[in-house]
């Protein structure tokens, strides 16, 4: 059983997503220790691209924080060097397919894997594309994330067949950001994934209620936040980590409580 596998074996996982570098390094390696603490069950470590098309305007300015910071993917590799010796929580890299290319697809799926990353999903990356990537982190023991959306009915039996680590559900069409319903049949999405392959579901995109994340995580396997989070990132500055401790405590609850 992988690590990403194992944050899903004790029931339903909740899931937080950081922009690394947003407001600095030092904060966002004290902000992962301090989720792993207050119930996290597994991480996703944003790395800041200049255009991350899937983005709302949140993580947009997450991205354009970091990246006028001087946040590099070699500083974001030795932050998880550092992290790795605090915590053995799942991790895995939130990018986007011009960052690794633009690395090296090869060194940079190598390195991660070596650094003790568990997996990466890259939303801009189309099902017929994978195997630019796919095999790659299959020889290093990298999952690769799948994503599926509502609109990808017919395609979800076909990307389910593949998938590694967990599936991604999109909650809605469009980009990133808090929405104040969520109204996908994640049920139906759900349930196609699942006739083809016994795989966790997580669902992501405008969750930011502990309420919402309950109603998506009893839905599927679990339930992924970002926009909220950055935006108390954005809020606190370098005094976030307390707050947003607490906000995934009260989220890790909610979806904890329904396994």
């Amino acid at each position: 059983m992988s690590k990403i596998q194992q944050a899903f074996a004790r029931g339903k996982a909740f899931i937080p997503f950081l922009t690394c570098g947003d407001p600095s390094l030092d904060v966002t390696e004290a902000l992962v220790c301090a989720m792993a603490q207050a119930g996290a069950d597994l991480i996703e470590l944003g790395i800041p691209f200049s255009d991350p098309t899937a983005e709302g305007p949140v993580i947009q300015a997450a991205n354009a924080r970091a990246l006028a910071g001087g946040v590099t993917t070699d500083k974001i590799f030795d932050m998880v060097r550092r992290l790795r010796t605090k915590t053995d929580v799942p991790l895995v890299f939130m990018t986007y397919a011009n960052v690794v290319f633009s690395y090296g697809a090869e060194r940079f799926i190598r390195t991660a894997a070596a650094i003790g990353m568990d997996g990466l999903i890259l939303p801009d990356l189309p099902f017929e594309e994978k195997d630019e990537f796919g095999p790659l982190c299959e020889q290093y023991g990298l999952d690769l994330i799948s994503l599926i959306a509502p609109t990808s009915h017919e395609r979800i039996r076909q990307i389910a067949r593949e998938a590694t680590g967990f599936v991604y559900c999109v909650s809605s069409l469009g980009v990133t950001g808090v929405r104040s319903s969520i109204t996908t049949d994640i049920g139906a999405m759900v349930a196609l994934v699942k006739q083809e392959k016994d795989i966790p579901c997580a669902v992501g995109f405008g969750i930011s209620t502990p309420a919402q994340a309950a109603e998506m995580a009893a839905l599927s396997d679990g339930a992924i936040v970002g926009s909220a989070i950055v935006k108390l990132c954005a809020q606190h500055g370098a005094d976030c980590v307390q707050p947003v401790a607490d906000y995934v405590r009260a989220m890790a609850q909610a979806v904890h409580a329904l396994a």
